[in-house]
C-alpha cells in the first residue's frame, strides 16, 4: 500500500510559525514519525510540500494509479481552492483531509472546507498526531475501497 502525503502553503514553516497553534515540531519531525509508523505497518509513504497551488494539483493528478490514498493538509487552500477540490474529484484516489489545529474552533473563515465534500474524511485538531491518525485511516480507507 502506498500513501501520498501532500502539504500546502506555509507548512514548511512548522516549528517556527505560530507554535502556540501548530506546535513546535517541524514538518521533517512529523515526516520522520510517520515514516517510522508506516514502516511498522508495512505502508510506503511519500511526503511532499509546496506553497504553489498548481503544484499540489499536479501531484494529485499524478497520484492516480501510483498511490492508494492521498493525505492532504491543504492548509489555507482548504478554504479557497476549487482547483484542489476539482482535482481530488477528478482522479478518484481516496483522499483524507487533515489539519494540525481544529479549524472549526478557529476564525470563522477557516470553518468552511471546500475540499471536504470530495474527501473520504477529515482529521483535525490533534496536532502532529493528525498525521499518524491519517496514516491509520488510510489503511481503513484502502480496505473499504477493496470491498466496494
Amino acid at each position: 500500500m502506498k500513501v501520498l502525503f501532500l502539504n500546502g502553503p506555509n507548512l514548511n514553516l512548522l516549528g517556527q510559525r505560530e507554535p502556540d497553534v501548530y506546535g513546535r515540531a517541524t514538518l521533517v519531525d512529523i515526516e520522520d514519525k510517520v515514516r517510522k509508523h508506516a514502516k511498522a505497518l508495512g505502508v510506503e509513504v511519500d511526503f511532499r510540500q509546496s506553497n504553489v497551488e498548481g503544484e499540489l494539483v499536479d501531484w494529485i493528478q499524478e497520484a492516480k494509479g501510483k498511490f492508494d490514498v492521498i493525505v492532504l493538509n491543504a492548509a489555507a487552500y482548504t478554504h479557497t481552492s476549487i482547483a484542489l477540490r476539482d482535482a481530488i474529484a477528478a482522479v478518484g484516489v481516496p483522499t483524507i483531509e487533515i489539519h494540525l489545529s481544529n479549524i472549526h474552533a478557529r476564525e470563522k473563515f477557516r470553518h468552511k472546507s471546500l475540499i471536504a465534500p470530495v474527501c473520504w474524511g477529515q482529521i483535525s485538531g490533534f496536532g502532529q498526531k493528525s498525521y499518524i491518525l491519517a496514516l491509520e485511516a488510510s489503511i481503513n480507507v484502502n480496505d473499504l475501497k477493496k470491498h466496494t
